[in-house]
């Protein structure tokens, strides 16, 4: 099974990004996208992504977050509700984590409550 979930998660790395925040960009207030994004710079607020997520090593979130599939070398701040979660060796996550699949990397920092499977 660990095996199917890391071929999803190169699939993510690899989708065409329709959203990105880039490094030293600022939002203040909730972020919504339709498909797949990239979060390099800071959002304090909620964020919404349909599809899947990518916050860089630069990257933070002062929120909660919501999407299918999420890959965290940055910094959030806040709960996730992901159907599947990977924490690069750079990512720091400090709030409470529901997901059906997990990968933490040696190094990963988490800080929080786990519930996993899909009744969560």
């Amino acid at each position: 099974m660990g095996v199917f979930s890391k071929k999803d998660k190169v699939a993510l790395d690899l989708q065409a990004i329709s959203t990105i925040v880039s490094e030293g960009s600022v939002i203040d207030g909730s972020l919504r996208a339709p498909a797949y994004a990239r979060v390099d710079g800071k959002i304090n607020g909620p964020v919404t992504i349909e599809e899947g997520l990518i916050l860089g090593e630069k990257g933070s979130i002062q929120g909660n977050v919501t999407t299918k599939d999420m890959v965290v070398y940055g910094v959030v701040n806040g709960n996730l509700s992901v159907e599947s979660l990977e924490i690069k060796a750079t990512g720091k996550i400090n709030g409470d984590i529901k997901t059906n699949t997990l990968a933490i990397e040696s190094g990963a920092v988490y800080n929080g409550n786990l519930l996993m499977g899909k009744d969560k």
